[in-house]
């Protein structure tokens, strides 16, 4: 077992899968000899040379549709976005191109990874922390993943660069510094199962990505106070793990889904809805929804901050849904 750092993790997936398979490259701006402005992609250039580490032009649409055609033909293109919010100059390649497998009726394999750095992160500007993860959820196709540790970065990331449909695979840009201690040996993730981070009985907690820790933070506090609160990791944003979800409700009968998307068509609104659909009647009360504001995010660090959950209104939440036994 070796301590990593989530950037780390997530070049050892890379550089693993391209040794292992030499249809796999990276394409992006500065992923080649710069070595990604995260810093992922460090080494590969050198490794596995220009044609396998690609630097593109600031052209997001551009590159974005040359690994769709790549894909096609027979690569593993790996996209990587210096910014998420920059891919939303790709909208219609991703959103459109990617989804040939279907379109060409099963004539064509799309295994394409569309990965990089997105969220809020510190005095970005409103540019620079956009959370694409709503954007592209109603798009047919697609399957989103968020990791949240270097653990499920590393295995989540070789997953998918291994499945044959277009992954859309979120990294926070707030959590390339985290630490974890990982296996020496080769190990993959499922790309559509949650993760129950803290089993409980009081409360069931969703969320994903950064406010996976802002929910442990806020579970100290809990605990202390005597709640036993139930936290989930959804990983899977698309598709949602509904069985997990569900085992969980039918434990606690409570909700609490905490996102860093924004409330208006969030993934938080997504989640309720399908709570209510098929596990209403497992329900004591409605499902609360912690959520960012619906504004640009503010330069000021200060009120970026107050845009944002934080732990303290995660404490405030549960205790008000949640009886405390004396």
């Amino acid at each position: 077992m070796a301590e990593v750092l989530l950037f780390n993790a997530l070049r050892e997936a890379i550089d693993e899968e391209m040794a292992r398979d030499n249809t796999v490259m990276v394409m992006g701006e500065d992923v080649g000899q710069y070595g990604g402005s995260y810093k992922v992609t460090k080494g590969l250039y050198d490794k596995y040379g220009e044609l396998r580490c690609l630097d593109t032009p600031i052209a997001e649409n551009s590159f974005t549709g040359m690994a769709v055609g790549a894909a096609m033909t027979g690569l593993r293109p790996i996209i990587e976005g210096m910014n998420m919010g920059f891919l939303l100059l790709a909208f219609n390649q991703i959103s459109n191109n990617a989804m040939l497998r279907y379109t060409s009726g099963g004539n064509f394999k799309i295994p394409i990874v569309i990965r990089g750095p997105g969220g809020v992160g510190r005095q970005l500007g409103a540019e620079h922390s956009q959370r694409l993860e709503a954007y592209f959820q109603a798009v047919p196709g697609l399957k989103i993943v968020a990791c949240s540790t270097p653990y499920n970065a590393k295995g989540l990331l070789k997953s998918a660069i291994r499945d044959p449909n277009p992954v859309l695979f979120f990294e926070h840009v707030l959590l390339y510094n985290l630490k974890e201690e990982l296996p020496d040996q080769e190990y993959v993730l499922p790309l559509d199962k949650a993760e129950i981070v803290r089993a409980g009985k009081d409360v069931t907690i969703l969320t994903y990505s950064r406010m996976r820790h802002h929910v442990l933070q806020a579970a100290k506090t809990l605990t202390e106070q005597g709640y036993d609160p139930e936290i989930i990791d959804l990983i899977s944003l698309k598709p949602l793990d509904l069985d997990t979800i569900g085992a969980s409700i039918r434990k606690t009968h409570r909700v609490i889904v905490v996102e860093e998307c924004m409330r208006t068509g969030g993934i938080g609104a997504e989640i309720v809805a399908s709570i209510n659909d098929q596990f209403f009647d497992e329900l004591d009360g409605p499902v609360v929804r912690l959520s960012s504001q619906d504004i640009p995010t503010p330069y000021n660090g200060m009120l970026e901050s107050l845009t944002i959950v934080q732990p303290p209104q995660i404490v405030e939440a549960v205790q008000q849904i949640v009886p405390l036994q004396v």
